[in-house]
């Protein structure tokens, strides 16, 4: 292979690689619009259930939720398809699959809710928001370390240590709520549908403190 050859392959390369990481910030823009949506969603659903408002936020999280989809599969398809960036391919992969996941979370909570539609008495619905927006901080905080991991991988480290902080913010809200819940005087199915929904909520901190912590590991390897 000549010089120029070599040249015209590696900036190629280096053209594509650009691609999929712009691929990944539309992905990650996704998930975020996405966590504000629900948000909203889950405020307009403990101050007036079911209403028309919370379903068109349920619509446009499936709409979303629909697009990342199909981001995720080009994503994978350009992977595999040009052999890009092979010491990282897994690593990218692995996490845009994992971090699809927690999209999927915002819509199968809004979807339980738009089915079950449980009565959250007024004494536990403060507390409900409060920790769905610390779901959603972390999850946020987990799509900020995954752009670095992408510009600036040396800050991923420290970024993971402040999503993980964000979670034990999540389960200082989750329990307390779920020893209120229980030490109720409401019925015990009415308190066994509580606690799904809380711990739902606070599945959204978990998937993004786990994925934050192998992100963490992945840029450990790039650096040696």
């Amino acid at each position: 292979m000549s010089f120029f050859d070599f040249l015209k392959r590696e900036t190629s390369l280096l053209k594509t690689s650009r691609t999929v990481e712009r691929q990944v910030d539309d992905f990650l823009g996704i998930v975020t619009r996405s966590g504000k949506i629900f948000s909203e969603a889950i405020t307009v659903y403990l101050s007036d259930g079911a209403s028309g408002t919370f379903n068109e936020r349920f619509r446009e999280i499936k709409a979303l939720e629909h697009q990342g989809d199909d981001l995720r599969r080009a994503i994978e398809t350009e992977l595999y398809a040009r052999t890009l960036i092979p010491d990282l391919r897994s690593d990218v992969l692995w996490l845009v699959e994992n971090i699809d996941k927690v999209t999927n979370l915002y819509k199968s909570n809004l979807f339980r809710l738009s089915i079950q539609k449980p009565k959250i008495p007024d004494p536990f619905r403060q507390e409900f928001i409060r920790l769905a927006q610390v779901s959603v901080e972390c999850a946020d905080a987990l799509i900020e370390v995954t752009r670095a991991f992408f510009t600036d991988h040396t800050t991923v480290r420290e970024g993971s240590k402040h999503v993980a902080s964000i979670e034990t913010r999540a389960d200082e809200i989750s329990t307390p709520l779920l020893q209120s819940v229980f030490s109720s005087d409401i019925e015990l199915a009415h308190k066994m549908q509580l606690m799904y929904f809380v711990e739902r909520l606070d599945a959204i901190a978990n998937q993004s403190e786990d994925i934050a912590d192998q992100l963490a590991i992945s840029a450990i390897k790039r650096r040696i």
